[in-house]
């Protein structure tokens, strides 16, 4: 297995906040690319959440393969710094609030001014263009805009955020996405591009089903917590466990029969209430009842088995202890456990992009704030120990 990877010589400027940009600068450099993350002289503010020395694991986990540099750029050294800086990357991402670095004239108009072959990539939350886009956003509120919120909950509570921060993980993904693609277009034309991504764009696909539904019926359909959100499917659900719950589908007749035979009830098979799957969502209430009958005498890890030795579509619901102790992550190397350099047994996450018969980098040790400004600096533009030295002092770095 080699240890080449498709992103080798490609330098990022990653100006990414909090997820959305940091998660796009991450893939990159898990990619090969140099990555490399400016930071106020105070830090990033996720850096210090932990409220101790260490940076809070979200920080780390999105930003230990980067080098790290400290620019100020309100300050008129620090901004002339990554000028000086910008004709010798090949990418700017950010995801500041809308019109930051413009404001402070670094925008996309003169960076790629300075580097015509610059991809500038710019991620927000209602995007560079609409009357939205000087609005502020961050996961909670596009997750209300995006209509994410109405269609989650249950029919009688209000409407309700999902736990995990997947508009931001999701602009994150397409801006790099948008980022590789415009460096293959590159590779073609030898022009640099500018990319807007909204997260409200990226969130819009993931409503599918629930858009279905409510074309169908021409109107908003009602929350349905856990399950199947145009009441069609059953069982489609999550249930009670001896030791938790455990989420299941049928989404085929024969996942039905499956589940007969595995509930050791092989006579409702022929039972006219669920002979079909529209049977089976008329009468949802029943079939939600013998399912749970069946799995409230058993374990997660007994349900699991026998559902997968019988081909059915089903999965326990992890805590999160078990998920970053989850044997299938580990396997595969998403997740690793590993000493820090504070002495700790930390949790490292690799990639997702996998290629064949290419080594998914290792994730080193997180640097410390600045720690790369000295090296960086003197190697791009030349400066050295003293000059670095002033430049703090001036509290432009």
């Amino acid at each position: 297995m080699t240890t080449a990877t498709p992103l080798a010589g490609l330098t990022v400027l990653d100006f990414g906040q909090v997820y959305n940009g940091p998660y796009c600068g991450f893939l990159l450099a898990q990619a090969g690319a140099r990555v490399i993350k400016v930071e106020s002289p105070t830090g990033e503010s996720l850096r210090g959440r932990s409220g101790t020395a260490k940076p809070s694991f979200p920080f780390r986990m999105f930003n230990s393969a980067k080098e790290c540099i400290t620019a100020n750029i309100k300050h008129a050294d620090g901004r002339q710094l990554i000028k000086d800086l910008v004709p010798q990357v090949d990418v700017v991402l950010e995801n500041f609030s809308p019109g930051t670095l413009a404001e402070n004239g670094l925008g996309s108009d003169v960076l790629c001014e300075l580097n015509p072959r610059l991809i500038y990539a710019a991620g927000t939350g209602y995007g560079g263009s609409g009357p939205y886009r000087d609005y502020l956003g961050m996961d909670i509120t596009l997750q209300a805009m995006s209509g994410v919120m109405s269609v989650t909950g249950d029919a009688d509570s209000p409407p309700t955020k999902a736990g995990a921060a997947f508009c931001d993980i999701l602009g994150g993904a397409h801006l790099y996405a948008g980022i590789v693609s415009a460096l293959y277009e590159r590779e073609q034309t030898g022009k640099g591009a500018v990319i807007d991504i909204s997260m409200q764009d990226c969130v819009f696909p993931a409503l599918a089903t629930q858009l279905g539904t409510y074309f169908q019926l021409g109107h908003q359909p009602a929350r349905t917590g856990n399950r199947h959100s145009g009441m069609a499917l059953a069982p489609y659900n999550v249930y009670e466990a001896k030791d938790g719950h455990v989420a299941m589908i049928c989404f085929r007749g024969e996942h039905w029969l499956r589940l007969c035979d595995a509930m050791g009830r092989p006579e409702l098979k022929a039972d006219e209430r669920f002979a079909r799957t529209k049977d089976r969502a008329r009468n949802m209430d029943e079939v939600d009842a013998l399912v749970e009958q069946w799995t409230r005498t058993l374990t997660k890890a007994e349900i699991f088995a026998i559902a997968q030795n019988a081909g059915m579509i089903c999965a326990p619901v992890q805590t999160l202890d078990e998920v970053v102790n989850d044997p299938q992550l580990l396997a595969r190397g998403t997740l690793a456990w590993a000493e820090d350099q504070w002495g700790e047994q930390s949790l490292k996450f690799h990639t997702p992009i996998r290629f064949k018969g290419l080594q998914t980098p290792e994730v080193p040790d997180m640097p410390s704030l600045g720690a790369h400004s000295e090296s960086v600096l003197l190697e791009f533009l030349g400066l050295d120990a003293d000059e670095v030295a002033r430049l703090r002092d001036k509290q432009a770095i």
